[in-house]
């Protein structure tokens, strides 16, 4: 499943009308001045911090466009001259900050989870990013025209992305638009600051002072088995359940129902529960060491699943390219307008080939091979156009949620992980290393792929110059990669990431990273439980067919495998929050009449709640790495308690206040 969910239903009754940009050709606006790059660069830097953390904690991330659009909007009010198209620029650098977080957090923490490194290199992790990146920038250059003006696909989260920057644009009359567009403006800007400052503040009095625990949980003996369940009380998570909306969030539901609710007490009749543990610890240690692998196995059929279905688009956008040059080859002497001007051939051959240099050193430095090194090179890059030409292509379908990061990752990893063990062995030591930096590249180039379409899309629709947008891509690029080695290394510190330790008891599950350790573990040697991934398969085919029979139907449910195999793969507890969520945005929608449709200031308060509690958490990090410098202080220093004296009830009463203030919120007919 995509793992970047945007406000897709939204988009889906924009109508793009004529296609007519709201800036034409023949006029120039100032786009790439000094104020937009600051901006764009803290946006970026931000979102992309708040993206990293989110990812490591409910293996999902969500969309900055729209968010980041709200925000420089507002801000860009306090200069006296501003206009559409900085804004655009602002929006488009700090999407592809916060899509190149998703791409990092789902493999890089994987190294260390393997123990290829105990902490994050800082040089190596921004050069992945970095060429990752840059490759999604540049294969999706070509792509542009092909997609968007050739094929005319629909990218619904480009439009409604266009529609929220066309609010507060000059010149605009009635309708929300001119000077009511810009009091609209300020009002969605103070909601999204609002739902910010609520959610970090709810996040400094769970985890800063340690007011109440992060989550209420239990499980009881049942014969020779156990029952489970929990219910985490985050706002984030409840936010991340109404942005994905109702079906996604049933479906990632009913993964966990298969995993916690049949799966674990199955396994406890058959083999009865690990000795001399509680009822709680029983239950962790059968999902964590057996349950976990059935979730691995789903994936693994879901992403050779995407690989099939990916057939006709991959062959398709092809086709759309070729013609496009075609028909620019025949017509060159034509003046091209100014919306129409991409970068130059040059500049992308030259970045693409100058850009194969580092990870050609990174890789043969990883497999002590100069050989096996250049040869992984050439699949890296092989893998990352074919990749992001497929996640480009699926953006202007259905949009950037339906984006198919892990399943395009975790069929890299397998054919990386073969084509290695074929030259190097299956015990050799570096190999799941090596599979592991392939992988990371891949996955964002493809995370990019989709986000940078659906942000040229909405430059396309606003009247924006495109090599200029392809500019600020880079930059975001760039931000995203400096920032998250630092904001990994902190939340490594504060939170632990992957399997509880003494030091970090409850730490940052990392779903995604954890899988491609697990499945690079398997291959070179470490084994997997094959019954345990076999019976996943088969799970992961029946839920196939059955998607496919809903489809067949015509039904608005349907049930995509890699959500079913993530939900079984994450803890009980996160599926159920976020579940509440998309109910939550079913029954305010229904009041509002939108159908699937988020209003505008839900959306936005939810995004706030998740970016306020993400940049919460990783700034109460930031005493363990001042601890360096000042030896005195403690890593916990707003502690009050070492043992939560509420327990979770607190939470729970918050957790229930924000809901209540989302729904009332949200069910406020207010569309893009």
């Amino acid at each position: 499943m995509n793992e970047s969910s945007k406000s897709a239903g939204s988009a889906r009754r924009c109508q793009e009308g004529s296609d007519q940009p709201v800036i034409p050709a023949s006029v120039t606006l100032p786009e790439i001045t000094v104020k937009a790059v600051v901006l764009s660069v803290i946006l970026a830097a931000i979102l992309a911090a708040a993206n990293a953390y989110l990812g490591l904690f409910a293996g999902m991330t969500v969309s900055a466009s729209i968010p980041a659009a709200v925000a420089s909007m507002a801000i860009l009010r306090l200069f006296k001259r501003s206009n559409i198209l900085e804004n655009n620029i602002i929006q488009t650098a700090a999407s592809s900050g916060e899509a190149l977080a998703a791409g990092v957090i789902f493999t890089i923490p994987a190294l260390v989870l393997v123990g290829y490194w105990s902490d994050f290199d800082f040089w190596q992790t921004a050069s992945i990013a970095t060429v990752g990146g840059l490759l999604g920038v540049l294969f999706t250059i070509p792509l542009r025209r092909a997609l968007i003006v050739t094929a005319r696909l629909r990218f619904p989260e480009g439009v409604a992305t266009a529609e929220v920057l066309k609010v507060a644009a000059p010149g605009r009359t009635a309708e929300g638009k001119g000077e009511a567009g810009s009091v609209q403006a300020a009002r969605d800007f103070r909601t999204l600051m609002s739902a910010a400052l609520f959610g970090g503040a709810v996040k400094f009095g769970e985890s800063g002072l340690r007011l109440w625990t992060e989550s209420l949980e239990g499980a009881a003996q049942v014969g020779r088995t156990v029952l489970y369940t929990g219910f985490n009380l985050s706002p984030a998570l409840l936010a991340v359940g109404f942005i994905i909306g109702l079906n996604t969030a049933i479906v990632v539901f009913l993964g966990g129902v298969i995993g916690w609710v049949c799966l674990i007490p199955a396994y406890g009749l058959i083999y009865g529960l690990p000795p001399d543990k509680t009822e709680l610890a029983a239950a962790m240690a059968i999902w964590s060491a057996q349950i976990r692998y059935v979730g691995i196995g789903a994936m693994l059929t879901g992403g050779l699943w995407t690989l099939t279905k990916l057939r006709e688009p991959v062959w398709k956008s092809l086709e759309t390219l070729r013609d496009t040059y075609r028909a620019a080859g025949s017509s060159e002497s034509a003046v091209v307008p100014r919306t129409e001007r991409d970068a130059s051939l040059p500049w992308i051959v030259f970045p693409f080939l100058l850009s194969l240099l580092p990870m050609a050193w990174i890789y043969s430095t990883v497999v002590t091979s100069v050989p096996i090194g250049l040869l992984m090179t050439i699949v890296m890059a092989g893998a990352a156009f074919l990749f992001s030409s497929v996640a480009a292509y699926m953006a202007g379908l259905v949009g950037s949620s339906s984006n198919p990061v892990s399943g395009v990752t975790i069929a890299t990893i397998m054919v990386a992980s073969l084509l290695l063990v074929m030259f190097m062995g299956a015990g050799h030591p570096a190999g799941p290393a090596a599979t592991l930096v392939i992988g990371a590249v891949v996955c964002c180039a493809a995370a990019m792929g989709g986000d940078n379409l659906q942000d040229l899309k909405t430059g396309h629709l606003v009247g924006a110059t495109p090599w200029k947008q392809q500019i600020m891509q880079v930059v975001g690029v760039l931000t995203g990669a400096m920032v998250l080695v630092p904001v990994l290394s902190l939340l490594q510190a504060k939170y632990g990431i992957g399997e509880p330790t003494a030091d970090h008891a409850h730490p940052l599950s990392a779903p995604q990273a954890s899988l491609m350790a697990g499945l690079t573990r398997g291959v070179f040697g470490a084994g997997l439980p094959w019954p345990l991934v076999g019976l996943g398969a088969a799970i992961g085919i029946v839920v196939i067919l059955m998607d496919r029979q809903l489809e067949g139907r015509g039904s608005d449910l349907r049930l995509p495998v890699l959500a079913v195999a993530l939900g079984i793969y994450l803890p009980f507890k996160l599926s159920t929050t976020i579940f509440l969520g998309g109910v939550l945005a079913a029954l305010a929608n229904r009041v509002a009449g939108t159908g699937n449709e988020p209003s505008r200031r839900g959306l936005l308060f939810a995004a706030g709640l998740i970016t306020g509690e993400a940049l919460m958490g990783i700034l109460l990090a930031t005493p363990i790495a001042l601890g360096a410098f000042w030896p005195g202080l403690r890593a916990d220093p707003f502690m009050l308690f070492e043992v939560p004296p509420f327990g979770g009830w607190p939470g729970v009463v918050i957790v229930a206040l924000v809901g209540w203030m989302l729904y009332r919120i949200a069910k406020t007919p207010q569309r893009f």
